[in-house]
C-alpha cells in the first residue's frame, strides 16, 4: 500500500479525494490536512510515501510548503489544482505529476502507475521551491508568520526548534537543515543558526572558541567547525 497524505484547504475536497484513493486499493491514506503547517507537522511525524498537494492554499501555498519540508524525509508530490495554469508550474517544481479538479478516477490510475514507478526506483526527490520569507511558528493562540528579517538566531535543543527575535522566541516544525538551505540564515553551531545582518560582532576566546553578540546584546554561541565559514561571511 502507497502511504498518502491529502493536504487541501477544502473539506469537501479533501473527502472526495480521500475517498477516490481509498477506492483504487492501492493507497493507505494516513491522514488529511487543512494547510501547510498542518501538513509540514504531518509529514515530520508521519513521512508518507506521497503527498497529494493542493496549489492555492491561504498564507502558504503547496509551492511554499515544499520548501518547508526536510529534504531527507521528502516524499513525492502530487499537486492538485482547479486552474490548468498551475500544470506547467508544477512540472517546474519537478513534481511527479498533477491533477485537474474536479479529479477524475481514471486519471489517478495513470498517478498510481506513475508512483509505483518512482517509488521502486527509490531515492528521495529534490524540488527546487522559493526561499523561505515567513517562517511559520506555534503559539497559544495560533500559528504567527515571523518574517525572516526579523529572525536573531535560531535554537535547537531537545524539545524543538525555536526562532528567536528581539521580542521574544517561538516554536517552529521547520528544522535547522531547512532553515539554513531556504531562509539564508548561517550556522554557527550545530544547534544554531544565526541572521548575519543582526550581528553586531564576535567575540573570540580561547581555543578557537568564540561567541557571536546580535544586535539586541544576546549571544550565541560558535563552534570551530563553523568559524572560519562566519569570518568569511562577516569579513572579520
Amino acid at each position: 500500500m502507497i502511504r498518502a497524505l491529502v493536504v487541501d484547504d477544502e473539506i469537501h475536497a479533501r473527502e472526495e479525494l480521500n475517498a477516490l484513493l481509498a477506492e483504487t486499493g492501492e493507497f493507505a491514506v494516513i491522514g488529511t490536512c487543512a494547510n501547510a503547517v498542518e501538513a509540514i507537522q504531518a509529514i515530520n511525524r508521519e513521512k508518507p510515501d506521497v503527498v497529494f498537494l493542493d496549489i492555492q492554499m491561504p498564507v502558504i501555498n503547496g509551492f511554499e510548503l515544499l520548501s518547508m519540508i526536510d529534504e531527507k524525509i521528502m516524499p513525492l508530490i502530487v499537486f492538485v489544482t482547479a486552474y490548468d495554469e498551475y500544470a506547467l508550474k508544477a512540472f517546474d517544481e519537478n513534481a511527479l505529476d498533477y491533477l485537474l479538479k474536479p479529479v477524475d478516477k481514471e486519471r489517478i490510475v495513470k498517478t498510481v502507475r506513475k508512483l509505483k514507478t518512482m517509488l521502486n526506483e527509490g531515492g528521495r526527490p529534490v524540488y527546487a521551491g522559493p526561499d523561505i520569507r515567513k517562517i511559520p511558528c506555534i503559539t497559544t493562540a495560533g500559528i504567527k508568520l515571523i518574517n525572516v528579517s526579523d529572525v536573531e538566531y535560531v535554537r535547537s535543543n531537545e524539545a524543538g526548534v525555536y526562532i528567536v527575535c528581539a521580542k521574544g522566541e517561538y516554536f517552529t516544525d521547520l528544522t535547522l537543515k531547512v532553515l539554513e538551505n531556504r531562509a539564508n540564515l548561517i550556522r554557527s553551531h550545530k544547534q544554531f543558526l544565526v541572521n548575519i545582518d543582526r550581528v553586531d560582532e564576535i567575540l573570540f576566546h580561547d581555543h578557537m572558541a568564540a561567541d557571536i553578540k546580535m544586535k539586541s546584546g544576546k549571544t550565541v554561541p560558535v563552534s570551530r567547525r563553523y568559524l572560519k565559514l562566519l569570518r568569511e561571511k562577516l569579513n572579520f
